[in-house]
C-alpha cells in the first residue's frame, strides 16, 4: 500500500480579510458546492401560480432561519445583528422579491431559474456603481438568494458544530449567517475561495474576532481535512502543513503581533495629538447607524463620512422625509456633542429606474450620479435635505455634497438648503441654522478650482478613492491597470497640497474621507500636508492615532516637503517605506497589515 505524501510548506495566498494567526487542523467543507439550477417552461397560468406560492413560502422559510439566526448571535456581539437585518430586507428587495415574481408570471419560467436570472440582473447594475464598497454589497443578495435555492431544491447546509476538536472551516463560499453559527471555541478561523475583504462574511469574521482569509483559489483541492494550516489572517497567507522551523517563526509573529493589538486597542481613546501639540480629528466612516457602537468604542472624534445610499437602496419605495429624518436624527443624537458628516445622495438615476425614466448607462462613473443626479431630481433631493436640517436640531450635523466639479453646483445646492431653511422656518420646524455645508474634492476640475469652492464651502473633504481614479484615468477593478492605481503618484501628491492650500487661505479645513486616509502608511505625510481631519473605517482608527501621536508636525512637514520634490512614484515610494520602516518599524511591521484586513 502506497502511503500518501501530504505537502509541506505549501504556501498559498488570497485576501487578508479577518486579522489575526491561527494553526489548527483543516476542515474542508468539500460538499459545500453551488446548487444545480434547471430551466423548466410553465405550460399553464395555474403552474405560474404555484411557483410563485412556492417561491414565497421560500422567502418565508429563509425569513425565518435568519431570525433565528439573529436570536442565536452572542450578547456581546448583538450590536452586530444588523448585518443580518440586511440580509431580512433583501428578501423583502424589489430586485429579488419582485423581479422573480414577475419572472415567473412573464417569462413562464420556474422559481429557481426567475431566482437565478433576478440575481445576474442585479449583480449587472451593482456592477455599475462606481462606490467598490457600495458595488460589493452584491454579495449579499447571493448569499440570500442561494439560502431561498437551497429552500427551493430541498438542499440542506453544512453544520459548523460538534466537531472534535479546534479546526479551520476551509470552503468554496460562506455566508455572514455561516459565520454567525460558528463556535469561536471550535472554528478557529476560515479559508474561502471565493469573497472579498469588504463583504459582510468578512465584516462579521472582524467583529466576531475569528481570523480569515478569502479569495485562495482552490482551496478546496489543495487543502485535505486534516492537514494542519497556518492561517495568516494579516497577509492573506495559508501555509499547509508547516515544519517545526516554519511553525516556530509563525508562533513568535503570533505572540508579537497580539501585544502589538492590544498595546494600540488600549490607547485608542487617547486624543490624536502630535509630540509637539497639534492635534488631528480622526474620524469614522459609517454605512449604517448600527455602527456607532464600534465608532464610540474606538475612541472616533466623530463621523466623517455617513453614507446615505443604504436607505434608498433597501425597500420597495423611495424613503420618506420622515424615515430620513428618524435615521439621521438618532446617528446624531447618539454621536452627540461629536460631529455627524452626511453625504448626500452619491448613486445614479439607473438605481431609480423603477420611479424614473432613467436607463442604465454605458459609463456610470462619468455619468448622471451624486450632485448632478440630486440637481435634476430636485424631490429626491428636497426631502433629503429637509431631513438632515431637521436632524441638525438633535446634535452637531454637517452636510456634505459629493461630485462637486463646479462652482454653480455648489450655488445651486446651497441655493436649494436656503430656500428649505426659509420653508422649515415657517412651518416651525427646528434646524441649525448654521449648519456646516462641505465640498468633496474628488474630481480634478474641482482641484483646480479649489480656490473658488473654498469662497463657497464651510470645508473641504478629499475623497482619494475617486480623485485617484479619475486623476490617473484608472480603474482599480480592472486587473490590468489596477496596480497603476496609486496614492503616492506625484501628482495625487500635489493635488492634495494644492486644495489644502486653497482652503487654509480662505480659512476652511481640510478632511480626507477615502481609503487613503485610514491606511498608517501614509499618515505622516498626509499630517505633512496639511490635513486636518482623517475620516476611516472604524478598525483603524487606534493605529492611526498612534502613528499620529508618535510624530511631531515638524518632522511630518518636512518629510510631506522632500517627497513633494520627487517625481515619479518608485521614488516617492522607496523614500516613504524608508522613512516609515525606520521611524515607525512596529507600526510599519503590523499597523498597515492589521488596518488593511478590515477593510
Amino acid at each position: 500500500m502506497v502511503q500518501e505524501v501530504w505537502p509541506q510548506n505549501k504556501i498559498l495566498k488570497g485576501i487578508a480579510a479577518s486579522p489575526g494567526i491561527i494553526i489548527a487542523p483543516a476542515h474542508v467543507l468539500a460538499d459545500r458546492k453551488r446548487i444545480q439550477i434547471f430551466y423548466r417552461y410553465l405550460s399553464s397560468p395555474q403552474q405560474g401560480a404555484q411557483e410563485q406560492e412556492r417561491f414565497r413560502q421560500a422567502i418565508a422559510l429563509t425569513q425565518q432561519e435568519l431570525i433565528q439566526s439573529k436570536e442565536a448571535i452572542p450578547e456581546d456581539f448583538r450590536e452586530h445583528a444588523y448585518i443580518l437585518d440586511t440580509h431580512l430586507l433583501i428578501l423583502q428587495d424589489r430586485l429579488l422579491l419582485d423581479e422573480t415574481l414577475r419572472l415567473i408570471q412573464q417569462e413562464k419560467i420556474n422559481a429557481e431559474w426567475a431566482v437565478k436570472q433576478a440575481v445576474k440582473k442585479a449583480q449587472a447594475l451593482f456592477e455599475q456603481i462606481a462606490d467598490p464598497y457600495i458595488r460589493s454589497r452584491v454579495q449579499d443578495i447571493e448569499d440570500v438568494s442561494e439560502r431561498i435555492l437551497r429552500h427551493l431544491t430541498g438542499t440542506n447546509s453544512s453544520s459548523f458544530t460538534n466537531f472534535k476538536e479546534p479546526v479551520i472551516i476551509v470552503a468554496q463560499n460562506l455566508s455572514p449567517v455561516d459565520t454567525t453559527q460558528m463556535s469561536v471555541d471550535q472554528v478557529q478561523g476560515f479559508i474561502t475561495e471565493m469573497g472579498g475583504k469588504t463583504a459582510h462574511t468578512a465584516i462579521m469574521a472582524q467583529c466576531l474576532r475569528i481570523p480569515a482569509v478569502v479569495g485562495v483559489e482552490n482551496a478546496t483541492r489543495e487543502i485535505d481535512t486534516g492537514y494542519t494550516l497556518i492561517l495568516d489572517g494579516l497577509t492573506g497567507t495559508v501555509i499547509v502543513n508547516p515544519d517545526t522551523s516554519m511553525m516556530a517563526i509563525y508562533l513568535d509573529r503570533k505572540k508579537k503581533f497580539e501585544n502589538f493589538k492590544a498595546e494600540v486597542n488600549r490607547a485608542s481613546f487617547r486624543p490624536a495629538v502630535t509630540l509637539d501639540d497639534y492635534p488631528t480629528r480622526i474620524m469614522a466612516n459609517i454605512e449604517f447607524q448600527d455602527e456607532l457602537d464600534l465608532v464610540l468604542d474606538y475612541g472616533a472624534d466623530g463621523v466623517g463620512l455617513y453614507r446615505t445610499e443604504f436607505l434608498y437602496l433597501r425597500q420597495h419605495h423611495l424613503p420618506t422625509e420622515e424615515e430620513l429624518f428618524e435615521d439621521y436624527k438618532t446617528v446624531a443624537h447618539i454621536m452627540k456633542p461629536k460631529p455627524v458628516t452626511i453625504r448626500t445622495l452619491d448613486i445614479g438615476g439607473d438605481k431609480f429606474a423603477s420611479y424614473s425614466d432613467y436607463v442604465q448607462e454605458m459609463n456610470p462613473a462619468l455619468g448622471l450620479r451624486a450632485i448632478r443626479f440630486c440637481l435634476k431630481e430636485h424631490q429626491i433631493f428636497r426631502s433629503q435635505l429637509r431631513a438632515i436640517l431637521r436632524a441638525s436640531a438633535f446634535g452637531s450635523v454637517r452636510i456634505m455634497f459629493p461630485l462637486i466639479s463646479g462652482v454653480q453646483e455648489v450655488v445651486a445646492a446651497r441655493r436649494m438648503l436656503e430656500d428649505i431653511k426659509a420653508e422649515l422656518q415657517r412651518e416651525n420646524l427646528l434646524f441649525d441654522p448654521h449648519i456646516p455645508v462641505g465640498v468633496m474634492i474628488e474630481v480634478p476640475a474641482a482641484v483646480m478650482l479649489a480656490d473658488l469652492l473654498a469662497q463657497e464651502a464651510d470645508f473641504f473633504s478629499i475623497g482619494t478613492n475617486d480623485l485617484i481614479q479619475y486623476a490617473l484615468a484608472v480603474d482599480r477593478g480592472n486587473k490590468y491597470v489596477a496596480e497603476m492605481y496609486q496614492p503616492l503618484h506625484p501628482a495625487v501628491l500635489r493635488m492634495v497640497k494644492q486644495v489644502v492650500n486653497a482652503a487654509h487661505v480662505a480659512g476652511i479645513p481640510v478632511a480626507m474621507c477615502g481609503e487613503m486616509a485610514g491606511d498608517p502608511f501614509y499618515t505622516p505625510i498626509l499630517l505633512g500636508l496639511g490635513v486636518d481631519e482623517l475620516s476611516m473605517n472604524v478598525p483603524s482608527i487606534p493605529v492611526v492615532k498612534r502613528i499620529v501621536r508618535m510624530a511631531t508636525m515638524q518632522e511630518a512637514q518636512e518629510f510631506a516637503h522632500q517627497a513633494l520634490q520627487l517625481g515619479s512614484i518608485e521614488a516617492v515610494s522607496s523614500y516613504v517605506t524608508n522613512f516609515m520602516a525606520r521611524r515607525f518599524p512596529e507600526v510599519f511591521m503590523f499597523g498597515r497589515e492589521l488596518v488593511n484586513s478590515n477593510y
